[in-house]
């Protein structure tokens, strides 16, 4: 009979590490920063660029401003800020542009799988 030897016990560090690397940890925390990187900048434009030039066309002079004020059955009236909601819709609109971009590329070059094609049947 012929003992199998016991497995190496591995540092802490060392299985710390071995789980980042098979579980992607790494690569996803790169990607969550880089990400938020972009979703600033694409939230800067819009505020300082789109939202000034919709503005220019508003008479409240900003999309921020765009607002209704609307009183309820008691007399208390609440403020519905729809610009910035539309502000928002317009950030979302463009960092997934954005990312559709990206994907279609790297799916071009065959670095992510296009799951918008459909798989071929194996035989």
């Amino acid at each position: 009979m012929t003992e199998e030897p016991p497995a190496e016990r591995k540092s802490f560090r060392k299985e710390y590490i071995a789980f980042l690397i098979a579980f992607g940890i790494i690569g996803l925390a790169i990607a969550f920063v880089i990400g938020q990187a972009a979703s600033k900048l694409v939230t800067a434009f819009v505020n300082d660029i789109i939202d000034p030039t919709v503005g220019l066309f508003l008479p409240s002079g900003s999309l921020d401003n765009l607002s209704a004020n609307v009183t309820g059955i008691s007399g208390v009236s609440s403020q519905f800020k729809y610009g910035d909601l539309i502000s928002n819709i317009i950030d979302f609109v463009i960092i997934s542009l954005i990312v559709f971009i990206a994907y279609k590329v790297l799916s071009k070059y065959k670095l992510v799988e296009d799951k918008s094609k459909p798989e071929e049947k194996k035989q």
